[in-house]
């Protein structure tokens, strides 16, 4: 709960406290015909001033004392003997607020009324005590609330983490069948890309497990990844790929970027144009920025379900891991499809 929402509840509580103790003094007065009004008067600023303190003195011992280290442990029979000493102890306070406030100069029949109050005073503080319980309950249970819903949140964290570590079973047969071809044609050359796949899939299964890989791990996949696809076209043209910067030991996420690289490849199936898919990362001092364009064509339709990951769980995934720390831009024109990711914190 937010702390504004918590100063507002108190406030309300003393606001209430106020209301109903004068309440509660105006009827007993009305009833008692005999009572002076200097008493009245008096009473009025006991219960308004000096009953206040012993109030909060009891308010918010069992606020912060009781209900943590007793009441939440269910020590329930604690909670009730530490309560009546705390409302007690808080009487006292009243009383002795009374007697060097107030008592001094009263008559007899107004000192007499005054341990009516005391007691009157230490059952306010009961109340007090009973309402900081019932409040500190309704804030825990609302954080505990707040909790279950962050561990939904993770859970989906976690979920978005296998469907990230899914590879596409099309890029591998595809990738396979490519690297069968090529072994009649160039056995050294189909090793190499046969040692590239193992790579890329030793990668998705063991390195993506950790919450940050080294950016130079997450570049090395996607730079392997790329030649991978361009065993399926003639077209030496077809992909530009460049990367500026230096990854040193810097980290990122698994697998932020290659999504967006994957459904690049999916929708442009032209692989005859030149610069048809254009990939650059830019690493800065405390950035990291990806721009991903690819051609398309817009008259072709796609079959449900096989557009890969969409744009909107990419997007929910990158809030997950860098709330307020990246940007997503799309844009998308007659024939071009344009991505830019940034990632920028301190730790990049």
């Amino acid at each position: 709960m937010k702390k504004s929402a918590v100063v507002l509840l108190h406030f309300g509580v003393w606001l209430c406290y106020f209301i109903v103790a004068m309440g509660l003094m105006a009827a007993f007065f009305q009833g008692n015909e005999n009572a002076e009004e200097s008493l009245m008067q008096k009473a009025f600023v006991i219960i308004a001033m000096f009953g206040l303190i012993p109030s909060v003195f009891s308010f918010y011992l069992y606020y912060f004392l009781l209900f943590p280290y007793f009441f939440k442990q269910k020590k329930y029979l604690k909670t009730v003997l530490y309560g009546l000493f705390v409302s007690c102890l808080a009487g006292f306070i009243g009383y002795g607020m009374l007697f060097f406030f107030v008592e001094g100069s009263c008559t007899e029949e107004e000192e007499d009324a005054f341990v009516g109050i005391v007691f009157f005073i230490s059952f306010l503080a009961t109340i007090s005590g009973v309402i900081a319980l019932v409040i500190q309950g309704f804030i825990t249970w609302f954080q505990d609330m707040k909790l279950k819903e962050a561990l939904i949140e993770k859970n989906h964290k976690i979920e978005l983490a296998l469907v990230k570590s899914q590879l596409d079973p099309h890029f591998l047969f595809n990738t396979i069948n490519n690297i069968d071809v090529l072994i009649l044609k160039d056995q050294n050359e189909a090793s190499d890309y046969l040692n590239k796949l193992s790579d890329i899939m030793r990668f998705m299964l063991f390195e993506t497990k950790t919450e940050e890989v080294l950016l130079s791990k997450e570049i090395e996949y996607i730079e392997k990844y790329i030649e991978l696809q361009k065993i399926r076209t003639a077209n030496t043209d077809y992909i530009n790929y460049s990367i500026v910067g230096d990854a040193k030991d810097r980290k990122i996420a698994p697998m932020v970027f290659i999504p967006f690289i994957e459904n690049a490849f999916k929708h442009c199936t032209n692989k005859k144009l030149a610069n048809a898919i254009q990939i650059e990362i830019e690493i800065e001092a405390d950035c990291v920025r990806m721009s991903c364009v690819n051609k398309y064509d817009p008259n072709r339709k796609v079959k449900e379900g096989s557009n890969g990951l969409g744009n909107d769980l990419i997007e929910k995934r990158l809030q997950l891991l860098y709330e307020n720390k990246h940007t997503l831009e799309v844009q998308k024109n007659n024939n071009t499809y344009a991505v830019n990711v940034s990632i920028c914190h301190e730790e990049i």
